[in-house]
């Protein structure tokens, strides 16, 4: 695929250590764009999320609104590889507004289980496959339906080039155990508390 360099900290992977058997290696080359341009911005929504507002009769007798994000599911997987490299993936985060590094993962779609929801994206957005196990889940927030939740992958390989979705543009970073455990610390990415809760469960805090 045009533009895929996984790439170890800010190192292009080209050693063939690093590929699936039968895959070339990949040249190294500048760094793809991964930043988005602001064009413009308005209240409201457009798609992409949805909300409700939910009248509730408070303990006291007295009644309030409150407006509910309605969203699906989602996994997101913590991929080590056999020497502990973590695989993640650099992106642009529209609410931030910057390029952040986090762990693979996307909506996990109706009748699709958590791991096999992990697997696919874990392939798709890397080109990664591993042992998988679920490692727990927990609220998005107060005020939204989402369940997040997050696997392991162990003996993580590359065995494929990323497939990403018409608009997805991100690439492949591979770091290490300790810079993740800093990236959390720091809470420089998405899903941190998925991140402790994988580790939890890999006992490896």
């Amino acid at each position: 695929m045009l533009g895929y360099r996984p790439t170890i900290g800010d190192r292009v992977l080209t050693g063939r250590t690093h590929l699936a058997a039968g895959m070339s290696p990949k040249s190294s080359g500048p760094a793809q764009e991964l930043e988005w341009e602001l064009c413009s911005q308005r209240r409201g929504l457009s798609g992409h999320v949805q909300a409700v507002t939910r009248t509730y009769r408070m303990p006291d007798g007295t009644i309030q609104d409150w407006d509910i994000l309605e969203s699906g599911p989602t996994v997101a997987v913590l991929a080590l590889t056999e020497n502990s490299q973590v695989v993640m993936v650099r992106q642009f985060r529209p609410g931030p507004g910057v390029t952040l590094l986090e762990m693979p993962g996307g909506m996990v779609e109706p009748e699709e289980s958590i791991l096999a929801a992990a697997a696919r994206e874990l392939l798709e957005e890397t080109g990664y496959h591993g042992q998988l196990e679920s490692a727990g889940s927990c609220w998005l927030s107060a005020r939204d339906t989402r369940r997040s939740h997050v696997a392991v992958a162990r003996e993580a390989t590359l065995v494929a080039a990323p497939s990403l979705d018409e608009g997805e543009f991100c690439e492949t970073v591979l770091i290490s155990l300790d810079r993740f455990r800093e990236l959390l610390r720091e809470g420089d990415l998405t899903d941190v508390d998925l991140g402790y809760l994988a580790l939890d469960h890999l006992g490896r805090l």
